[in-house]
């Protein structure tokens, strides 16, 4: 009987890791279909710091956040971006006591603020100015419950933009103010959100009982950003007011849309959030949301997704979660980013905005959290910018499926069945009007028992791949450059891993 098992174990075995067809894939780049401009996908949350508090010796990441010509950085969550980080953008930070006169400049508390935003503009990145507060965990608020003056909080709103894009108020705390701003379009800051995540504790009566972000009714929310969207748009129509950047709850984000509708109230793009482990779901998202945008008759407004992540789940999974956005999986967390982009890039969302290049965070996928050098999570954002380069979105097909290779004396030949999908790949193409071009594939998979390395050839007709350049990361390479394998027909044969992406320019 001891036998029998043995024998029927080593049958089992021999089924479960007999040899198994390489995973392989066409991808095909068609130069003459244009699917129009690369879009800012590539854009985050929160900026950089020049050097990190702590210590003369421990660098910031200042020159490398400025290398990925990030487009865009919303100013949420902004603790410790400087130091002083809890006196800088919230609306209650800046303009501290309430009562105060909201005319008179010397109310306010620009000079944290001022060098967050005056680093940001020296990296290239265009300021995303989130009207509003931080996320309170804690059991006593301060900033999240509802302002006692509506009118008056979008009063104070109008300042700071007057301070931010006219130079109102400046140079008055000589004393603290070190950072030395030609107003000519320094900031220029176009987009301005009201608020933050109104829906992640919604009460249509009473208050509730432990609000994160906003501590009053559904319906007094839509009040107050009622009244400083009519106000804002007022002062500044050319000017893009919007919001409310809400958690992901669409019930919730479709009363808003109709509440909006019914009271011509302003809505200059609509901010929405999102956390998932599968790129398929953040774009049924963005989906939705568009729909629901022109349901209600803001088919002209723009649809943001500016906070997501890889989140496997928010209390079991959430050690998890950290691991691959920014430990010892990081490398998923890049091939989740890179597959996002992409996907993202062929669906009606105009601005993707990662959640979070904050540097005292460990949802920060970009920057290691103790010395501030890129992680692979880094890449995705630094190759899109290559992307944006080019300008022009090409079509690009990808085809799955098995095969076996053979050698022969012009290369690596590869016969596979292509049709059977194996999942995962996905890729995105671009081309310059200089006859440039980059193609980003990503190969992302949220099973952790897909190990094998794939095939994939890549076809670009009219392009002579040979001179080509390959950089790709991987679990044991970082934007590292690697030989494309060139076939007699003048496609390339590349060899990825799971969860790496690869970035090919010619």
């Amino acid at each position: 009987m001891k036998k029998n098992m043995l024998c029927l174990a080593a049958a089992l075995c021999g089924s479960i890791f007999a040899a198994q067809p390489a995973a392989t894939a066409l991808v095909t780049v068609n130069l003459g279909e244009e699917m129009g401009p690369i879009k800012p996908m590539n854009a985050v949350n929160n900026g950089p710091v020049v050097k990190k508090p702590g210590g003369d010796q421990v660098r910031g990441n200042f020159e490398d956040y400025k290398a990925a010509r990030i487009p865009f950085a919303r100013t949420h969550d902004s603790i410790n971006c400087v130091s002083g980080g809890a006196h800088t953008c919230d609306i209650n930070a800046i303009f501290p006591n309430f009562d105060a006169d909201e005319n008179d400049p010397k109310n306010y508390d620009f000079v944290f603020t001022d060098h967050y935003l005056d680093n940001l503009c020296r990296t290239g990145t265009k300021v995303f100015y989130r009207l509003g507060q931080t996320i309170e965990h804690g059991p006593k608020k301060y900033g999240v419950l509802p302002p006692k003056d509506f009118a008056k909080w979008a009063r104070i709103c109008e300042h700071v933009i007057r301070h931010y894009n006219e130079g109102w108020g400046w140079g008055l705390d000589k004393e603290h103010t070190t950072v030395n701003i030609a107003w000519s379009n320094q900031f220029n800051i176009v987009y301005w959100e009201i608020w933050n995540e109104p829906d992640l504790d919604p009460a249509d009566t009473g208050l509730p009982k432990n609000p994160r972000c906003w501590g009053g009714t559904v319906t007094n929310f839509f009040r107050l950003y009622e009244t400083t969207a009519k106000h804002l748009k007022g002062k500044f129509p050319d000017l893009k007011i919007g919001g409310p950047a809400i958690a992901g709850n669409f019930r919730w984000g479709e009363r808003f849309l109709a509440y909006c509708r019914d009271n011509s109230v302003p809505l200059d793009f609509f901010s929405w959030h999102t956390y998932a482990t599968e790129p398929k779901h953040i774009v049924a998202n963005c989906r939705t949301a568009r729909a629901l945008m022109d349901k209600y008759g803001f088919d002209k407004a723009e649809s943001i997704l500016n906070e997501w992540n890889y989140v496997k789940g928010w209390t079991d999974d959430w050690v998890y979660s950290l691991e691959a956005e920014s430990g010892r999986f990081n490398q998923k967390a890049a091939a989740f980013i890179a597959s996002t982009m992409i996907e993202c890039q062929s669906v009606p969302l105009d601005l993707l905005m990662f959640y979070d290049a904050r540097f005292n965070t460990s949802m920060n996928s970009l920057f290691n959290l103790t010395t501030l050098w890129p992680m692979k999570g880094y890449y995705p954002f630094y190759a899109w910018a290559k992307l944006r380069d080019c300008g022009t979105q090409v079509a690009c097909s990808v085809s799955e499926g098995r095969g076996k290779e053979s050698t022969a004396n012009t290369g690596t030949v590869f016969k596979s069945e292509i049709g059977k999908p194996v999942g995962s790949f996905r890729a995105a193409a671009a081309k310059g009007k200089d006859g440039s071009g980059a193609l980003i594939l990503a190969r992302y998979s949220n099973d952790n028992n897909v190990t094998e390395t794939a095939y994939v050839t890549v076809k670009v007709p009219g392009v002579a791949l040979e001179k080509a350049r390959c950089h790709l990361t991987d679990a044991v390479r970082t934007y590292t450059e690697v030989p494309l394998d060139i076939q007699a027909d003048g496609s390339a044969i590349l060899r990825i891993q799971p969860n790496s992406f690869a970035i090919i320019e010619w």
